[in-house]
Parts: C-alpha cells; structure tokens; sequence
C-alpha cells in the first residue's frame, strides 16, 4: 500500500492498517480509518470532516465512490460511483453502482441496494432485506426469489482481497 492522498482536518488525519490496499490515487481527508484487508480503488473519496468514516475488515469501496461521515461493517462491498452521505451500513451488505444512500440511513447485515438506487434520508433497512429503486422500496430477500449467499459469498471470501492485491500497480 501506498501513501494515498491523505490530508488531516483539524487534528484528525487519516489512519490505514498496514494490510489494506488504498490507489495512490484515492484521496481519504480527516478523521478515516481502513481496516486490514480492505481495499479502496482509484478515484474515491473518503470525507471524514463532520463525522467519521470508518471502513470495516475485508470491505471493498469500488472507483469513484464517494463516502462521507459514514460506517462501514466488515465485508460490505460499495460498487463502482456509489454515494454515501452519513450511513451505517453493517456487515456483510452490498451496495451497487451508482446507488445513493442519503443523511441518516442504516442498511442491516447481509442487504443488497441495487444499483442506481436512491435511498432517502433516514430510512432504516431490517436485515436481509433487498432495495431498489427511486425512491427506494424495501423487500425482504426471502420473498425476491434471489439467493444472495453467492453474490454476499464472492466479497466475504475473499476475492477482492486477493484481486487487489493482483492490482499492484493501483496501489503501490
């Protein structure tokens, strides 16, 4: 891993364990710390100014997505140009392309936001749950006929890891 572009605001400057993959050409402001084995790709913005961004083990935040004051839980996938304004989003969820997750929002564990997605200010999503849509509408992944164990299993288990880590070039 390379030192991104990281920029301290006020006295809090950004924090990367040793065993992430940031692009040199990520740009990372404030109060944000990336766990082991994350990886954040060129292109993306992570904004800790008015609160933290905290990015969890094994979590993948895909090019162009921008992401401020926001939580993110061990093994959640954030596609390609994805916007996430002060949301929590635990563990195991994925959120798709271009989706935007607006003020105040939590996504439960093991939940997919499809891409293109827009999640208003202050929804909670339960658990499990499948959303997509403009605005969204949430569905329980039981009743949707989509069997999310794959699409959940090829982030959790590693490969994102490991293709970042074939991306040398990205990152060092």
């Amino acid at each position: 891993m390379v030192d991104s572009r990281t920029y301290a605001f006020e006295d809090d400057r950004p924090t990367i364990d040793d065993a992430a993959r940031v692009s040199s050409e990520a740009t990372l402001v404030g109060d944000v710390a990336v766990a082991a084995d994350a990886s954040v790709w060129p292109g993306v913005v992570l904004r800790g100014d008015v609160g933290p961004v905290r990015i969890g083990r094994e979590t993948h935040v895909g090019d162009n997505a921008t992401i401020h004051a926001s939580r993110l839980g061990d093994q959640v996938m954030v596609g390609h140009g994805a916007v996430l304004n002060e949301t929590t989003v635990d563990e195991r969820s994925l959120i798709g392309f271009n989706a935007t997750i607006n003020t105040g929002v939590t996504i439960g564990t093991g939940s997919i936001v499809a891409a293109g997605t827009v999640v208003p200010d202050g929804y909670t999503i339960p658990p499990d749950s499948f959303v997509r849509g403009v605005p969204a509408e949430i569905t329980p992944l039981g009743e949707t006929g989509i069997d999310a164990t794959d699409i959940l299993e090829a982030y959790s288990s590693g490969e994102y890891t490991d293709l970042a880590q074939r991306h040398a070039e990205l990152f060092d």
